[in-house]
């Protein structure tokens, strides 16, 4: 590995600790495009509630795409699994957590301004409705895959469909 790649993994493993806000933690997110010419990505994170009260995760921006949205993975009326907006946003319970994975809940990024490569940092702010905003430095990970665990321990309503 060239030093230059060593620095920016370093760099990303640094920037991925967990960011926190009034009894809200994200942990463990990265982002990711399918290709590298990709006009859209998605960010994977897990959030988790320690306070008392439940909470949710009611938007997302970045000045990174045209639009950020929150999306999830739904079956259609022939089977075919889509993505979908989901406006209402993702409930975390208090003292729990909700998953945003491949497959399932996540940020979607769409009509990227620049290609994302791997290593860079794209800044999103998750607004949530007790907790406010937190603004969140996420690396950009193209060589991860997805966990074991990941699919076990899906946030509510997540289920396993193939990767983005």
């Amino acid at each position: 590995m060239s030093p230059l790649k060593s620095l920016l993994a370093a760099t990303a493993v640094f920037i991925a600790l967990p960011a926190f806000a009034d009894g809200i933690e994200i942990n463990d997110a990265y982002a990711r495009v399918s290709t590298a010419m990709s006009k859209s990505g998605a960010a994977f994170m897990v959030i988790a509630n320690s306070s008392g009260a439940d909470d949710r995760l009611v938007s997302v921006a970045s000045d990174v795409a045209d639009r950020v949205e929150l999306h999830t993975h739904k079956a259609g009326a022939d089977g075919v699994m889509q993505m979908v907006e989901v406006p209402e946003g993702f409930a975390v319970p208090a003292g729990g957590q909700h998953v945003l994975q491949r497959g399932g809940d996540h940020v979607m990024f769409m009509g990227l301004h620049r290609s994302l490569a791997q290593g860079d940092v794209v800044t999103v702010t998750l607004t949530f409705e007790n907790a406010g905003d937190v603004v969140l430095d996420i690396p950009v990970d193209l060589t991860r895959a997805e966990a074991p665990m990941q699919m076990m321990h899906g946030g509510h309503g997540n289920m396993p469909a193939p990767s983005n």
